[in-house]
């Protein structure tokens, strides 16, 4: 690269694998932001080694050899990124535990804009593998059993293709790949409805849940729920499980969501919409969280907060305040 052009030729060339390598390095780390700093540094070593490339491997292979080696170093030893309820077991609307942990526990949300992009068949399966129930269970997986079954599962790689990738065996690889089905198949799967965009039931059903939530209509939002419904909120350690649950919730500690405004979003492959509090100087609504809707069976059956508003709505390219008519301010 002994040219200006020529260095921004070869940056130009890498980006083009930005959107793909984030959905990797996010299912890999369960977090947005730690998966755009592991592409970054993917891309700049990429971009520094790129003359002693040769094209000796495909550029996608090369650039997943590095975005691997980048997030085995990034991966926790001691600490694997959950949900609440991958911790302990629910806890009491009425007596509420709202112990606050560090955000490194937390799975955390991310734009379908980030990582989704390709034909609709590429999308579809995208969206399925966002998932967060998907991403946390993945992180239950030991890192190297996490890459086996992303590059095998997810992204259809041979295991001839994950073997050289990753330095191994193939009979290795498929041995790994075997063990964590078996972890993932253990901890009970991944259930909820596929995300349609264009499903008019389900863009009937969200309408329903704005409208009662703007209203604060708490039984008309008992109405959506399933029996086992959950809530959580990173990154409080509390979640809570059940229809009386969240009622006690709502009438209770919860009521600060009243006079909230819901503002869609795309996130995780799922239904999602950024929240907004009244303001305390009265001006509109401030930022309260990214809420996550998991659908099973035309039922609400989980309901995630994120409340890091400070990094996740610049994230999500949403306003920090919304004016007394609803728009940004």
């Amino acid at each position: 690269m002994s040219t200006t052009t020529d260095r921004d030729a070869v940056a130009e060339q890498l980006e083009q694998f930005r959107r793909e390598l984030t959905a990797y390095c996010y299912r890999m780390l369960g977090s947005a932001f730690e998966a755009e700093d592991a592409v970054q540094e993917t891309l700049l070593r990429a971009w520094s080694k790129f003359e002693g490339f040769e094209g000796r491997s495909q550029l996608r292979t090369w650039l997943y050899r590095i975005a691997t080696n980048v997030c085995l170093d990034m991966a926790p030893a001691a600490q694997r990124r959950a949900r609440p309820m991958d911790l302990s077991g629910p806890g009491s609307a009425a007596a509420p535990n709202l112990a606050q942990l560090e955000e490194n526990i937390w799975v955390g949300p991310i734009p379908d804009e980030r990582v989704l992009a390709g034909d609709p068949a590429e999308v579809a399966v995208g969206r399925e593998t966002i998932k967060l129930a998907f991403v946390a269970a993945l992180q239950k997986l030991a890192p190297r059993q996490r890459a086996v079954l992303i590059l095998r599962e997810v992204l259809a790689w041979s295991a001839a293709e994950t073997a050289e990738l990753l330095d191994s065996s193939v009979a290795s690889v498929n041995s790994a790949l075997q063990r964590a089905r078996a972890t993932l198949a253990a901890s009970g799967g991944v259930e909820g409805d596929v995300a349609k965009p264009l499903d008019e039931e389900q863009r009937a059903f969200l309408a329903r849940y704005v409208k009662a939530f703007e209203a604060f209509d708490v039984e008309g939002l008992t109405e959506l729920l399933r029996a086992d419904v959950s809530l959580n909120m990173p990154p409080f350690e509390l979640w809570l499980q059940g229809v009386d649950e969240l009622r006690t919730w709502w009438n209770g500690v919860g009521c600060g969501c009243r006079g909230s405004r819901l503002l869609e979003v795309q996130a995780n492959g799922t239904p999602a919409f950024a929240q907004y509090r009244p303001a305390e100087d009265g001006d509109g609504w401030t930022p309260w969280a990214i809420m996550i809707l998991e659908i099973r069976d035309g039922k609400l059956a989980g309901i995630g907060n994120y409340l890091d508003t400070d990094r996740l709505f610049p994230l999500f390219g949403v306003p920090m305040r919304l004016t007394a008519e609803g728009t940004p301010a």
